[in-house]
């Protein structure tokens, strides 16, 4: 298994230091975001200063680039990095697409699963010298004059992956991309009964193998050293899970565990502007559902019970820094049942 820390910070000159930070600590990689800044530039500074971490994207939002303008920046990151870092995708939902970046928000699955292709086949161009004549129904790459070929990355061309919440986009996932990033809004039962099976009927489409495909979990962690920490993480994480479930495409996780009416509730306090109100509505059972929740040993027996069978990357999503001794001690925890037989 494989932890990775968020980048978070607003301010690029922070980067160096935090990546630094999230190497010391043990983490294996570190992840940025499409938050109030652009996702990819804190990874070129996290690649210099922390050369032991891999890099991602966790993720930038694929509908509101072109895949050229994304190629570009995956290729160079890669090799930049020495083939450390991951593309990690994700379509957004319609209101931001269209009214934040005023983009097209037209059959979004279709448009990218297409845009994943686009990119092999721009990679494919670059790196294996084959000729670009991409004619899809929403992109097409067919001029790549020797001026603009960066030509063969030496690290290969960058694993991608995307992020994915419903059955649909999950299957889409396992069928063109390298990995899937599962939304930190998940609970056991979504994952028992929406994405481990599409993940499978996805590779069934694909004609591929397990193998050639890996999970990564984003994951609410609830945990600290002492009960200010907790009350703190606490608090924090109820906020993230309410802002989360007033989405509706994100109902089908609500569903799931049998609390799909609440998703209709929360997004009628967003529209009264109730936000600081929402977080009321996550009761301690949803927290546990929702969140890995407990001390840092606590912490890493259950995140090993909870993904230590199928999932090899896990990303600490949690909306507050987790402290660097709390970290270790997950590590630490997951580590000690993994050498006792787990995975």
């Amino acid at each position: 298994m494989k932890f990775d820390g968020a980048l978070l910070t607003t301010d690029l000159a922070a980067v160096p230091t935090l990546a630094r930070e999230l190497q010391a600590t043990g983490y294996d990689g570190a992840f940025s975001f499409e938050g109030p800044h652009e996702p990819f530039l804190p990874l070129l500074l996290a690649a210099e200063h922390a050369p032991q971490l891999d890099i991602a994207t966790g993720l930038a939002i694929a509908l509101a680039r072109n895949p050229m303008v994304v190629a570009n920046l995956a290729y160079d990151l890669h090799a930049y990095s020495k083939g450390r870092f991951l593309l990690g995708l994700g379509s957004q939902i319609r209101p931001h697409i269209e009214r934040r970046y005023a983009s097209t928000w037209e059959r979004p699955l279709a448009r990218m699963r297409e845009f994943v292709l686009a990119l092999r086949a721009i990679f494919a161009c670059w790196n294996d010298g084959q000729k670009l004549d991409f004619r899809g129904e929403f992109y097409t790459h067919t001029l790549m004059p020797p001026l603009f070929d960066p030509g063969p990355n030496p690290y290969g061309r960058p694993p991608i992956m995307l992020g994915a919440v419903g059955a649909k986009a999950t299957a889409i996932a396992a069928e063109v991309a390298d990995g899937i990033l599962v939304h930190p809004f998940h609970t056991p039962a979504s994952l028992k009964t929406i994405t481990l099976p599409a993940i499978g009927r996805g590779l069934e489409q694909g004609a591929r193998a397990a193998r050639d495909f890996f999970v990564a979990c984003q994951t609410l962690i609830v945990t600290g050293t002492d009960d200010g920490e907790m009350e703190a993480a606490r608090s924090a994480t109820r906020s993230q899970i309410a802002f989360y479930a007033s989405t509706p495409a994100y109902r089908v996780v609500l569903d799931a565990e049998g609390w799909g009416a609440l998703q209709s509730d929360l997004e009628a306090m967003t529209k009264r502007g109730q936000w600081a109100e929402m977080a009321g509505t996550v009761t301690d059972a949803m927290l546990e559902r929702f969140a890995v929740v407990g001390t840092p040993e606590e912490v890493g027996e259950k995140l090993h019970a909870r993904y230590g069978g199928f999932a090899e990357r896990i990303a600490f999503a949690s909306p507050y820094p987790i402290s660097a001794d709390a970290a270790r001690r997950i590590f630490a925890a997951y580590g000690a049942i993994a050498r006792k037989g787990g995975a």
